[in-house]
């Protein structure tokens, strides 16, 4: 169940997309989300879906593995299509029956939301899995290294990052771990209705709320042991190093997004 979700792992791997630079992988994901608005049409959709899925190949993991994690936030992209089709009323009305209406505009928009979320997951998960999470912290800090002279705790931010991407396969295979005992002792997760799914949920979200609380202090003690200070006089042992790769994959990511702007402009 929970260790099926790839969000926050990472596979070790040699691919191209596992070379290169974290710095670019991060400033590509973030603006992708972004220019992922852009896709208006389906000429639109068409050219974002193929630069994301020339990604998902060229990390060598195979399109199996994301669609075995996309599974579990299928119902949460479902619910927010539905959201979508049944509740934007204009254009022509295809169904109805009472105040419950479905129209060309409103299916047209929930695709369309399916697909931005679909490409978005997609791209966020080629980040995770291919990018180390100190790699990622370490990008996250010299991106905003900028802000620490205003007065932002950048160090702090990348430190919150790299805990909360470190902890969360850790968290996901204890909460598998505690679903399992649970089965063992006849809970039944799949049987009821949603007030009874969600009470069967409760003995699992307590002690990982505890397992939580208790990593969390062991963690501070052995900081703290440490004598962990932030970045008070402190060098970083893995050196990031901008190379033509990098280079290459920011310029494709740049002629991706004006295509999708010229895009936008040709068909609306």
């Amino acid at each position: 169940m929970f260790n099926k979700i790839l969000i926050g792992r990472f596979i070790p791997g040699t691919s191209w997309i596992h070379r290169l630079d974290a710095r670019v992988k991060l400033i590509v994901s973030i603006a992708f989300i972004f220019v992922i608005f852009l896709a208006t049409s389906w000429p639109s959709y068409l050219w974002a879906s193929f630069f994301t899925l020339l990604v998902v190949a060229m990390t060598g993991l195979g399109l199996r593995v994301y669609l075995r994690g996309i599974r579990p936030l299928i119902y949460l992209m479902l619910f927010t299509t539905a959201l979508q089709i049944l509740f934007v009323t204009t254009g022509p009305i295809w169904w109805q029956w009472g105040w419950l209406k479905i129209t060309e505009d409103g299916v047209v928009n929930g695709i369309a939301i399916f697909i931005r979320f679909l490409l978005i997951i997609l791209i966020s998960t080629v980040l995770t899995l291919t990018t180390a999470p100190l790699d990622l912290a370490d990008a996250m800090e010299q991106i905003l290294q900028p802000l620490k002279k205003v007065g932002v705790p950048v160090a702090e931010l990348a430190l919150m990052l790299s805990i909360a991407l470190r902890f969360i396969p850790t968290l996901l295979d204890e909460a598998e771990k505690i679903v399992n005992a649970q089965r063992a002792r006849g809970v039944r997760f799949n049987e009821g209705n949603l007030l009874q799914r969600i009470k069967a949920f409760v003995p699992v979200l307590i002690p990982l709320f505890v397992n939580a609380i208790k990593r969390a202090i062991e963690l501070g003690d052995a900081m703290e042991a440490r004598g962990y200070r932030g970045d008070v006089e402190r060098t970083k042992y893995r050196q990031h190093h901008w190379q033509k790769d990098d280079t290459v994959a920011l310029l494709s990511f740049i002629v991706f997004s004006c295509c999708l702007a010229w895009l936008r402009y040709r068909f609306g």
